[in-house]
C-alpha cells in the first residue's frame, strides 16, 4: 500500500512515480471511508488528489508555502503532510480542523475558510519572503468560484506588479475559463517559459530601446505579439493583466501537471496554472451530485445516502416553502443568493421563478449593492446568506442600503453556533454588527411558524431588515403561541414574577427548558420571545423591571454590541430597579465541534444558564 509509506510531510517523494496511480486510488479510498464516518466536504477533496500530489511532489514543503482558498479542498494535503491519524477526530470538538490551521501544522501556512482570500494572501507572503531575502516558493491554490470574489480580481491586479516567482493554480471544475486550443496551447505555453526564449525576448526589447526609433519599433512589436495571443493563447484576461498564464491541463494527469509546475517555476513574476479538475472524482454519487457532498454529513459508502435520514424539517426547509408562497403571492419579490442556492433553500424558488432568482457568485458584497439597486426600482429583494459570509458585505449593507433606508430583506442563515466548520463560519456576530448600522432593523423566530410570520412582515415592511435563523432543525414547539408579529414589539409567553427570561430567536427553546428546571426547584419565572432585536422592546423590559427581581437576556451572539447589551444600556439609562443577567457567547472565537458540545464550552446550554440563573438571584436576595 503506498498510502501506508507516507506518514511525514515530503514522503511523497519517495514513492516512485509508477504507483503514483495507486496512491491517488489510496488517498480516494482513504477519504471516503472516514468522510463517510465523520463527515465533510468530500466532493472538493476528490476532485484535488492529484493536483495535491504534484503539488507535493513539485515543491518542498514547509518551506515552500500554499495556501488554499477556502480551504476545504486540504485533505489531501494533510495526508501528505503526516496527519492521517487525525481523520478519525475530523472536524470534531477537540479534532483536526477541516480547514487549515497554523497552529495545526507549520505546513499550513495560512488560515482560511472564506473564498476569493489566497492570491491576497499569497502576494503578502510573496513581499514577505522579498523583504526578507528569501527563496521559497509561494502557491496560492484558488477555484473557479473563488475566482467569482472581487477580492480575488483586485489580488490580480495586484499580483501583476511583481517581479519575482508567484504561482497561482486556478483549479477549475466546472468550467473552463478559456477553451483549450490543444496542441498549438502547449507550444506556445513551453516557448513562453523556455529560458532561452524569455532571455532572448528581454534582450531584444532591451536592445531596440537603445537605439534611435527603437522604442516604437518595440512598442509595435509588442503590439504585433499581443494580436497573435488574443487569436491563439487561451488565459488572455490574465495575460493583459501581466500574469503569465500557463493551461489548461488535465489536473488529473500527474505527469503532465509536474511538468506545468517545472515551467511555472521559471517564470519571474506572477504566473497562473489552469487546471481542470472534475468534482467527485472516483465516487459515482459525488461525481453525479457535487453539491450534496460537497459539506456531506455521514454518509452509507454503498448508496451515497446519509446514514441519518432527516425525520423534521430544518429552517431551510421551512424557508424554501415560505419564499415559494411569498413568490406566488407578490410578483415583486426576488430571491438572491451568492453561489448558495441549494444551501440556503433557494433551489425550489429558482425553478419556479427563474427570472426573479439571480445567483451573482461568491460576490456578497455586490449581491448587496445589487439588492441595492433592485430597491430603488422597486423590487423587494431578498438576500439569503449565511451569517459569516454576510460579514464580508458589512460597508455594502451600511453604506448602499441603510443610508438610503432602502427596503431589502436580509435572510440571514446559519446563524449562531454552527458547528463542525469552526471558528470561520460561526454565525455569532451579525446582532452586533448589524445593529450598529442606523435604518437596519434585526427579527429572530422562535420557531418555524414565526419564521413564516416574519418573512411576511418583512415584504411588507418599508425599510431595512435583517432575519436572522439557525442551522439545522426548525423548532416545533410553542406552537399554541402565535400572536401577530407587531413592529418592535416581543411576545410574552409566561407570566410570573421574580425571575424574568427574554430570550431571541434560537434560544427561546433553551430558555424553556431553563424555565422549566427553575420552576422545578420552586423559583417563579416569566419567558418573553423577544422577536426584535433592534428596536428593542424597550416597554417591555420597564413593564418587567417592575415586579422581577431579575432580568436575564439570552442570546447565540457575542456578549459585545449584542441583545444583552441594549436591555442593560435601557436599564441603566432609566435607572430602573432590577439586575440583568446576559447569557451569551463570550466575545472569543469559537472553534469547530458538534453544536451541542460546543453549547457546553460557551455556557449558553440549558444546565449552564439554570446554574447562573440561580447564583445570579441568589446574590441579588
Amino acid at each position: 500500500m503506498a498510502l501506508e509509506k507516507i506518514n511525514q510531510v515530503n514522503d511523497i517523494k519517495q514513492i516512485p512515480p509508477e504507483e503514483y496511480e495507486a496512491l491517488a486510488a489510496e488517498i480516494r479510498e482513504f477519504l471516503i471511508e472516514k468522510i463517510s464516518s465523520t463527515g465533510g466536504h468530500l466532493a472538493s477533496n476528490l476532485g484535488v488528489v492529484e493536483l495535491t500530489m504534484a503539488l507535493h511532489l513539485s515543491f518542498d514543503f514547509p518551506k515552500d508555502k500554499v495556501i488554499w482558498d477556502v480551504g476545504h479542498q486540504a485533505y489531501t494535503h494533510k495526508l501528505l503532510t503526516g496527519r492521517k491519524a487525525g481523520f478519525d477526530g475530523l472536524r470534531k470538538y477537540g479534532g483536526m480542523s477541516g480547514f487549515p490551521k497554523r497552529k495545526e501544522s507549520e505546513c499550513d501556512c495560512f488560515d482560511t475558510g472564506h473564498s476569493s482570500t489566497s492570491i491576497s494572501a499569497g502576494i503578502g507572503l510573496v513581499a514577505a519572503r522579498d523583504l526578507l531575502g528569501g527563496d521559497e516558493h509561494i502557491i496560492s491554490v484558488i477555484g473557479d468560484g473563488a475566482l467569482t470574489g472581487g477580492m480575488a480580481y483586485e489580488a490580480l491586479n495586484n499580483a501583476s506588479r511583481l517581479k519575482k516567482n508567484f504561482i497561482i493554480v486556478l483549479n477549475d471544475n466546472h468550467m473552463s475559463i478559456a477553451e483549450n486550443v490543444g496542441g498549438m496551447s502547449e507550444y506556445l505555453n513551453g516557448l513562453r517559459t523556455n529560458e532561452v526564449y524569455t532571455s532572448f525576448k528581454s534582450g531584444v526589447e532591451q536592445s531596440l530601446n537603445r537605439i534611435p526609433g527603437g522604442v516604437h519599433l518595440a512598442n509595435q512589436l509588442k503590439k504585433t505579439k499581443s494580436g497573435i495571443k488574443q487569436l491563439l493563447i487561451p488565459g488572455m484576461l490574465f495575460e493583459d493583466m501581466g500574469i503569465t498564464y500557463l493551461g489548461p491541463v488535465d489536473g488529473h494527469d500527474i505527469t503532465k501537471l509536474l511538468d506545468v509546475f517545472r515551467k511555472a517555476r521559471r517564470v519571474k513574476g506572477a504566473v497562473l496554472v489552469h487546471v481542470l479538475t472534475k468534482k467527485g472524482k472516483g465516487y459515482e454519487p459525488a461525481e453525479r451530485h457535487p453539491a450534496r457532498f460537497h459539506g456531506a454529513e455521514p454518509f452509507d459508502i454503498e448508496t451515497g445516502l446519509p446514514k441519518n435520514r432527516r425525520k423534521k424539517a430544518n429552517y431551510q426547509d421551512v424557508f424554501s416553502t415560505c419564499m415559494v408562497k411569498l413568490g406566488q403571492r407578490h410578483e415583486h419579490v426576488v430571491a438572491i443568493t451568492a453561489a448558495m442556492p441549494d444551501g440556503t433553500g433557494l433551489k425550489r424558488f429558482r425553478n419556479m421563478y427563474p427570472d426573479r432568482f439571480f445567483d451573482v457568485g461568491i460576490a456578497e458584497e455586490h449581491a448587496v449593492t445589487f439588492a441595492a439597486g433592485l430597491a430603488a426600482g422597486g423590487i423587494r429583494p431578498i438576500f439569503a446568506v449565511y451569517s459569516s459570509f454576510l460579514q464580508r458585505a458589512y460597508d455594502q449593507v451600511l453604506h448602499d442600503v441603510c443610508i438610503q433606508n432602502l427596503p431589502v430583506i436580509f435572510a440571514i442563515d446559519r446563524a449562531g453556533l454552527v458547528g463542525s466548520d469552526g471558528e470561520t463560519h460561526q454565525g455569532i456576530f451579525d446582532l452586533s454588527y448589524l445593529s450598529s448600522i442606523p435604518n437596519m432593523h434585526i427579527m429572530a423566530p422562535k420557531n418555524k411558524w414565526e419564521l413564516s410570520d416574519m418573512l411576511k412582515f418583512a415584504v411588507g415592511f418599508d425599510g431595512p431588515l435583517a432575519l436572522r435563523y439557525p442551522r439545522g432543525e426548525a423548532y416545533d414547539g410553542l406552537k399554541e403561541f402565535r400572536s401577530p408579529i407587531a413592529y418592535g414589539k416581543s411576545e410574552l409567553l409566561y407570566e410570573e414574577e421574580d425571575i424574568a427570561i427574554l430570550a431571541v430567536g434560537s434560544m427561546v427553546k433553551t430558555a424553556e427548558q431553563v424555565r422549566r428546571r427553575l420552576k422545578e426547584i420552586g423559583y417563579s419565572c416569566t419567558l418573553v420571545n423577544a422577536r426584535f432585536v433592534k428596536p428593542v422592546d424597550t416597554d417591555m423590559i420597564t413593564e418587567l423591571s417592575k415586579d422581577h427581581r431579575l432580568l436575564v437576556t439570552m442570546e447565540e451572539n457575542v456578549q459585545s454590541g449584542g441583545y444583552g447589551e441594549k436591555v442593560q444600556d435601557w436599564i441603566v439609562q432609566k435607572k430602573l430597579p432590577t439586575a440583568v443577567l446576559n447569557i451569551s457567547i463570550p466575545d472569543e472565537y469559537v472553534e469547530h465541534g458538534n453544536v451541542d458540545i460546543l453549547y457546553e464550552e460557551v455556557g449558553i446550554d440549558a444546565e449552564s444558564v439554570t446554574k447562573r440563573i440561580i447564583e445570579k438571584y441568589i446574590v441579588q436576595g
